[in-house]
């Protein structure tokens, strides 16, 4: 009878270790999921939705379609924060539809400022066209990682976590964004805690504040973030 139990728990164990390889693929994706064909060029009018964007009909796609001009303007950075970020994401430049990038061009004015936010699909790695910025980002245990970064030098900040970017040169920067998801998704820190509709008795315990203080900085946020 032990003996019988000692193999049954063999089996069980091996059972256990080939499932546990099986899942490890699985467990590696970090971004978008892979393409199951060569390009899913994404038909904008197409109403239907799904987890990513439906393709256009193959035999319609022609080159243009895997061509961009998003970025070649710079943003108006004429707002409170002084910046602007374009995103040449699936929804702007159908061609990356199911290829798991996207880019984005960050444009600063003196002083601008693209305020705390994450992108919880996607890593990102800045590219400093001109100018100098202060960049930084927050770990899960609170450290902070910053550095300041000129001309041509490149950053990352992890998928997920608290990031910013600040102007700190005289005149204006740009700098140019990767991002392995065709839809990185944003999600300014200020705006969804203070501009969201949380509630005030929320905030007021969570960060020890009165109501009047709560509400002047959701006014204040609000403000900050209106579209130019």
């Amino acid at each position: 009878m032990a003996g019988s139990f000692s193999a049954h728990v063999r089996r069980v164990t091996v059972a256990l270790f080939v499932l546990q390889l099986a899942l490890l693929p699985m467990m590696a994706i970090a971004s978008d999921a892979d393409p199951e064909q060569d390009f899913c060029v994404a038909d904008p009018n197409n109403p239907t939705i799904v987890n990513g964007l439906v393709c256009k009909n193959p035999a319609l796609v022609n080159g243009t379609d895997f061509k961009s001009t998003v970025l070649a303007t710079p943003g108006n950075t004429n707002n409170s924060l002084g910046s602007m970020v374009t995103a040449a994401a699936a929804g702007k430049f159908p061609g990356i539809n199911t290829l798991g990038i996207s880019m984005a061009r960050l444009d600063f004015a003196k002083g601008g400022l693209v305020p705390p936010h994450t992108h919880p699909r996607a890593t990102e790695i800045i590219f400093v066209v001109e100018g100098s910025l202060f960049v930084g980002f927050v770990s899960t245990d609170g450290t902070l990682f910053a550095t300041t970064l000129q001309k041509g030098d490149v950053f990352v900040f992890p998928r997920g976590l608290l990031h910013f970017e600040l102007n700190v040169c005289d005149g204006t920067a740009t700098a140019i964004a990767a991002l392995n998801s065709q839809n990185p998704g944003t999600q300014i820190q200020a705006v969804a805690l203070f501009n969201s509709g949380i509630g005030e008795v929320v905030l007021e315990k969570a960060f020890g504040l009165g109501e009047k203080a709560v509400q002047k900085i959701e006014y204040a946020v609000e403000a900050a973030n209106k579209k130019p």
